[in-house]
């Protein structure tokens, strides 16, 4: 028979592995539940939130406001630019606000859902560590200067509903490589892809009747 001791020592060490197993149970469920970090709107009807884990959402239905690099205009999260590293644009929102996500350096993918329509000019100016990027087919106008300095930029998939590449929308993407054109596409603007340093190939559609000076 167990004496006294050795039970309370037994009953210890139980409450004791216990306690370890709840406290690895609060540390794991706390991982798994990101926290918001602020969040707001950017639309009539848009919202959005900033999680710890560097997730940004925006959610609802309609257009994003558009902003500017004015001071005084700037996108509501752009003061915490540096902690957006995914961005998930949900079903609903049907425009990108110009200078939406203007110089989030930080942030490395972007997805983008089938009911957006339009990219604004300067969206994703300065989004140095972007790589690559879908476009969904619904998408009809890409604004200039949409893409200027994605410099880790090595990817663009751009659908046949665009008709048009606006002058200076993918400037200074030096880490290019290729891009095909869709057969929708009638014109390029003025230094569309200029100082895309490491373009090797590209494919030019039949449609196209309008290249813009400095172009390539």
């Amino acid at each position: 028979m167990k004496s006294k001791k050795s039970m309370f020592q037994s009953i210890f060490a139980l409450i004791l592995s216990l306690a370890i197993l709840s406290g690895m149970t609060v540390a794991v469920n706390a991982e798994a539940e990101p926290q918001t970090v602020d969040s707001g709107t950017c639309g009539e009807n848009v919202s959005w939130t900033l999680y710890d884990n560097g997730k940004l959402v925006i959610s609802g239905t309609g257009e994003m406001y558009d902003y500017s690099d004015n001071g005084n205009n700037y996108s509501p999260f752009y003061y915490k630019k540096s902690l957006v590293k995914e961005a998930i644009i949900e079903e609903g929102i049907i425009s990108i606000g110009y200078y939406a996500f203007y110089k989030c350096s930080s942030l490395t993918s972007i997805t983008i859902p089938d009911s957006v329509t339009s990219i604004g000019g300067n969206a994703f100016f300065g989004c140095s560590c972007l790589t690559s990027i879908n476009i969904p087919d619904g998408v009809t106008s890409i604004g200039a200067f949409a893409f200027e300095g994605c410099s880790g930029l090595t990817s663009i998939i751009i659908p046949d509903s665009v008709t048009s590449i606006a002058y200076y929308t993918f400037y200074g993407c030096i880490s290019l490589t290729s891009i095909s054109l869709p057969n929708s596409v009638t014109s390029i603007g003025d230094c569309a892809f200029s100082y895309c340093s490491s373009l090797t190939i590209l494919n030019i559609p039949d449609s196209l009747t309008s290249i813009g000076d400095y172009a390539f």
